[in-house]
Order: structure tokens, then sequence, then C-alpha cells
């Protein structure tokens, strides 16, 4: 089977993207920019934005928001630290900003979820607990129907 020049890059696109995802994956708590992870994908920014965007349905600051916000979750829900600790331990630099963020994704301020007894994952199996306990973007959360009585 022989593919176009075009299919041939996209697909040489898609093994750099999933190399810029792992790295934030592994290194989410390092100061990245966009910048950055375009010069180790060999890609100019707008690119990597483009196609990052178009391969994962984000752009690729918010996949790494994101990623921190999920282990800020679990710093917090451990209870050792304070939010002024979990906010630099993920990677964030503004506090502002990364309660901002946090808020948006999880629906309540990083003080509050820390507050809250940690019921969420009690009884599930580790591999399923992470899918339960990923933060929600607004525009990905579920809209209830309407109950009819």
């Amino acid at each position: 089977m022989t593919s176009t020049p075009a299919e041939a890059q996209r697909l040489r696109d898609l093994t750099l993207l999933r190399r810029v995802r792992d790295r934030m994956d592994r290194e989410y708590a390092l100061p990245l920019d966009v910048e950055a992870l375009a010069r180790g994908a060999h890609m100019s920014a707008g690119h990597l934005s483009r196609e990052f965007r178009r391969a994962y349905g984000e752009s690729p600051y918010s996949y790494l928001m994101t990623r921190r916000i999920e282990r800020a979750m679990a710093l917090l829900r451990r209870g050792d630290l304070s939010v002024t600790e979990v906010c630099f331990a993920v990677g964030c630099s503004s506090l502002g900003t990364f309660s901002t963020r946090f808020t948006e994704l999880v629906g309540v301020p990083p003080s509050v979820y820390r507050r809250q007894p940690s019921q969420v994952g009690k009884g599930i199996p580790p591999c399923l607990a992470k899918q339960v306990t990923r933060p929600v973007r607004n525009r990905e959360a579920r809209t209830r129907e309407p109950q009819l009585a």
C-alpha cells in the first residue's frame, strides 16, 4: 500500500506529537512552554499548536495544565502539603493562575478540595481510580437531561 507524501508527513507529525505529549506527561513539573516543546520536536510553535490541537482536541498548554492539575489533586488528597507547596511542586509559577485553573477544571478551589475528605476512588481498583479522579473541563462535562416526573 502506498501513501502520498502528505500522508507520510502526517504520520511523522503524529509520532512527534506523541513524543511531545509523553514529554509533558513526564516533565509536567518542569518549566515547559510551547516554544521549547516545538524546538524539541523540530517544529515551529504555531505548527505544533495547530497539529497538537488537531490530534488531541486541545492546545499543548491546556494539556499540560490538565496534567499538572491531575497531579495537584493527588498531592492535595495526600494532605501533607500546603496549596502553595503543591502549586510549585507541579510546575506552576503563579499561585493565582494555579488556583484559577484548578477551580475551572475541578469545580472547587484547591484549598476547599484539600479540606474535603477523600472519598473519591475509595473501593475502586487503582487502575480505574485515575479515570474517576481526572479533572473534567466545562466543555467536557456531561449535561444532565431533564428529569420528567
